[in-house]
């Protein structure tokens, strides 16, 4: 059963890239050079690519992972400027086309999705999750 609590919070996203990071590790992930100022994001962590573009370290090469990413793909994974993130990893949400090509491309496919019904001040309430296992496991 899916506890009122877990359906309540707002990090379930948050939740399911925890043990991921794929997304970290297969797209560039470029953003307008002054955001890096604003969000206080690291000078280390930013690369120049013209007068007015920017992107994260290790995501501008042929296998891109982003120097803000700490852990194993596919097991557990941390940003370490995760408050300070640019808005490309805000945008790229955890089941949209885009996680799911990175999850494939690093072996983490989708092999099934099931739904959790609950009720709550007899309302009826339903979650859908997707399950993933490592392409070896299926």
């Amino acid at each position: 059963k899916v506890s009122e609590e877990l359906f309540a919070s707002e990090d379930l996203t948050q939740r399911s890239c925890i043990n991921c990071g794929a997304c970290c590790a297969t797209y560039r992930v470029s953003f307008y050079w002054a955001e890096a100022d604003a969000n206080s994001i690291p000078d280390h962590y930013v690369q120049r690519l013209t007068a007015v573009h920017a992107c994260m370290c290790g995501t501008n090469q042929t296998q891109p992972r982003c120097a803000a990413l700490e852990g194993k793909i596919g097991d557990q994974v941390a940003c370490s400027i995760y408050q300070h993130r640019p808005s490309p990893c805000h945008e790229l949400q955890a089941g949209d086309e885009k996680c799911l090509r990175a999850r494939a491309k690093h072996g983490l496919i989708k092999v099934r999705e099931s739904t959790t019904k609950f009720k709550k001040k007899k309302k009826k309430y339903a979650i859908t999750r997707m399950a993933y296992k490592p392409v070896g496991s299926i």
